[in-house]
């Protein structure tokens, strides 16, 4: 069965999913918005090529290319052994405990027939067979392996100066096998609130589940679908870094979600209906409060087992999931910009410069309160100290073109002359704009305005503007587009700058009158 082409990236996501994280073909399929039988294809793909991880983290995505497509596989029409469908469906209810997946008993049949089907058509033969059954499994939890993730409205608090009542919202997260809780109120549904909130359950609970399940939230889920589900980059940064996968719920699954919801239902009984009578000022007060009511909650033994959350969870729970990275993750938004002709990069109105090779390539931007890194196909390009300085530049010397081989043509004293030839004024305006910043290059692009400036005003206005400009100090492209545009270059101003003196008349009285 044809598959189409992942991008690179994916394919890496793909194996550190399996390899890291151990998920099934469908875990990974959902977390990384592909079609089965595509996972299945390059999992065997990169068996084959003994392809496996860490190791193809440290390939470059051409690598990764030549190392998985060396050639085009050639068609067969020899007929193939049918798989024993029913033996299959036995063998993975029986050794579900083993964790036995499709790729053993692919290989077990292969070794039979070795002339049989390839993994990607077995699969897709036995979910045709499969889905003829009429039957429901019921969800089974294994230790150590999800989280499941959602919101839901909270208490109110009470804003001291206003009297305002303000609706918090309630984070929640439960372990699908103990059903260890963790909750905590926050202000809003935002990317960062969740972001923020995932960091200090994973802080709370001192590991990591193999899986995050959350609801098809805008926060976590850029795009909701029901089979192939698009994550927000921000959401998979943060799993990536804490080795998890994510595997969003389906919309309107309730199945998908259900020990979430009951987590809900449980946290409003123990949390919200315990704090109701209460009154908030701010939501540290509220959050202390919901710490008190969460301890009890885990603490308490459950009827039906006779053991409480926290004993399930430090018993079963932690000893199979996975560590708390050395450092916690650091709040990241992705961006996506194009390369100027300066080989700078602008965000969030600063600009950054990248190596000159990648002029108008378009480059993903990932911008922490720190650091601004850019990256071409998941390779990092450069990395830079955020600046916060409104339409200034940051500028590496080595991204800089030996003697700016792609514009040999563009240099200070180029700009100059061209001014020049507008008029000496604003010649003077563009050489003083070049001297005004670390690099002259990083001025090219405002030079450029300045002397375009004449395709919409005649060139003596410019002169005169680049005179005003000059006089002021006002020395920059917006300015001199702010003289022409308001008519000052035109205004006739006295030498002395004094006030101009009154007319005469019968009706102003004169200072005498005041006396």
């Amino acid at each position: 069965m044809a598959n189409r082409r992942l991008p690179m990236r994916k394919i890496k996501e793909v194996l550190r999913l399996k390899h890291e994280c151990g998920l099934s073909a469908r875990e990974i399929a959902r977390s990384c918005r592909v079609a089965r039988s595509t996972v299945a294809d390059y999992l065997m793909k990169a068996q084959a090529a003994g392809l496996g991880w860490p190791e193809a983290a440290k390939l470059t995505d051409t690598e990764i290319e030549e190392t998985l497509f060396p050639a085009k596989p050639v068609p067969s029409s020899v007929k193939r052994p049918e798989p024993d469908y029913e033996h299959i469906y036995q063998e993975l209810r029986t050794y579900r405990k083993f964790n036995l997946t499709l790729i053993q008993l692919w290989l077990e049949y292969k070794e039979k027939h070795p002339d049989g089907y390839q993994y990607s058509q077995f699969c897709e033969l036995y979910r045709r067979w499969k889905g003829k059954l009429d039957y429901y499994m019921r969800q089974e939890h294994r230790y150590g392996e999800k989280a499941f993730i959602d919101f839901s409205d909270g208490l109110y608090i009470v804003d001291p100066l206003t009297g305002e009542f303000i609706l918090t919202q309630l984070f929640l997260t439960v372990w699908g096998a103990s059903n260890y809780t963790y909750a905590e109120a926050t202000m809003s549904q935002t990317l960062a609130e969740w972001i923020g909130a995932h960091r200090r359950a994973l802080e709370y609970f001192g590991c990591v589940p193999r899986v995050l399940v959350p609801d098809n939230l805008k926060s976590g889920v850029a795009k909701a679908c029901k089979y192939e589900p698009e994550l927000n980059p921000t959401y998979a940064d943060m799993a990536q870094h804490y080795g998890c996968a994510v595997v969003p719920a389906r919309p309107r699954k309730p199945k998908d979600k259900a020990k979430v919801e009951v987590g809900v239902l449980i946290a409003k009984r123990w949390i919200l209906a315990v704090l109701r009578k209460r009154t908030f000022y701010n939501l540290a007060e509220l959050n202390d409060a919901i710490r008190e009511c969460l301890e009890r909650l885990n603490t308490r033994p459950m009827r039906r087992l006779g053991k409480s959350r926290r004993e399930l969870f430090e018993a079963m729970e932690r000893p199979s999931a996975l560590p708390l990275p050395a450092h916690p993750y650091e709040y990241a938004e992705w961006l996506k910009a194009r390369v100027g002709f300066n080989y700078h990069v602008e965000v969030e109105e600063h600009s950054y410069s990248v190596p000159y090779q990648l002029l108008h390539e378009k480059l993903d931007i990932r911008l922490t309160a720190t650091t601004v890194e850019a990256f071409r196909k998941g390779e990092r390009v450069a990395a830079h100290a955020r600046s916060y300085e409104k339409g200034g530049y940051t500028t590496l010397p080595e991204h800089m073109p030996p003697e700016h081989q792609a514009y040999a043509a563009w240099s200070p004293s180029r700009f100059i002359q061209w001014a020049s030839k507008t008029g000496p004024a604003t010649a003077r305006v563009v050489e003083k704009v070049l001297a005004s910043r670390p690099y002259p290059e990083q001025a090219y692009k405002a030079c450029m305005g300045i002397i375009h400036l004449d395709r919409h005003y005649a060139p003596e206005r410019v002169e005169a503007a680049a005179e005003r400009a000059l006089k002021y100090n006002a020395l920059s492209y917006r300015s001199m587009k702010a003289i022409l545009a308001t008519g000052l270059d035109r205004q006739d101003e006295r030498d002395n700058g004094g006030q101009m003196g009154l007319p005469l008349h019968q009706n102003i009285r004169g200072r005498e009158y005041y006396q």
